[in-house]
């Protein structure tokens, strides 16, 4: 891990741009030195459109986090950004477009083909970067997960132990092979759903939260559409990690 710039938003957050390789990331800590251990880590997976496109929402829960004592952590998704693009996602996202567009539905084919390259690659990317994010003095345990592609933190519920609770937003498309992967998570889940998404499968959504295998998992569903997410669902989401990261 190379930090390549830094920047103090304010006398409580620390910013710092990374590369991981050629993964870009940025790392928020919280500013304050009176801190008696490292705080825990928050990773921030954004939603496939670019750290640069959505910075504003990340920056702003990065903040919230730093004033609930977390670190937050974001990596570019593969495919994403100025990163190369994936041709076989390139390749659904069109047909997904024409079906769309034709008024016709969204193959498994097509999901299958948009969703799971992403989760192969993004994994491990995601893994690699908490190695190197644990291996630095001012990060410390233990994990969460935040993130929009919710097949991504399915996936890593399930491989990387050291993930300790997640937050999902219930509103991508979702693979058939993600539902047997929900049955194996064990961790305290809290998934946010938007009941009109426009371009979300509410009963979808709702089969894969019965489907996950967790003793703890709350559904909170708002009205609204996929951007409408109000406040007091992130102020739930923070409580949340509250509870289980300290």
């Amino acid at each position: 891990m190379q930090f390549t710039s830094e920047q103090r938003l304010d006398d409580a957050v620390l910013e710092r741009e990374f590369t991981l390789g050629e993964i870009p990331g940025i790392l928020w800590t919280p500013g304050s030195a009176s801190a008696s251990a490292p705080p825990p880590l928050v990773l921030l997976s954004p939603p496939p459109l670019g750290l640069r496109k959505t910075y504003p929402r990340l920056v702003a829960r990065a903040r919230q986090s730093a004033a609930d004592g977390f670190a937050t952590a974001t990596i570019e998704l593969p495919g994403s950004g100025d990163r190369p693009r994936l041709p076989a996602a390139e390749q659904a996202r069109a047909d997904l477009r024409r079906a769309m567009e034709a008024g016709e539905p969204v193959s498994d084919e097509i999901i299958d083909a948009l969703i799971l390259p992403l989760v192969d690659k993004a994994v491990p990317e995601w893994q690699a970067a908490l190695d190197a994010l644990l291996s630095l003095p001012e990060i410390g345990g233990p994990i969460g997960y935040s993130g929009g592609v919710i097949s991504i933190g399915t996936r890593l519920a399930v491989v990387e132990p050291r993930i300790s609770a997640a937050v999902l937003f219930a509103g991508s498309f979702v693979p058939r092979a993600t539902f047997e992967e929900a049955r194996q998570v064990a961790i305290p889940l809290h998934v946010l759903l938007q009941w009109d998404d426009e371009g979300n499968d509410r009963q979808t959504a709702l089969d894969l939260f019965d489907a996950f295998g967790s003793k703890e998992k709350t559904l909170h569903a708002n009205m609204g559409g996929h951007t409408g997410v109000p406040q007091f669902a992130g102020d739930a989401a923070a409580q949340f990690f509250t509870r289980h990261l300290k």
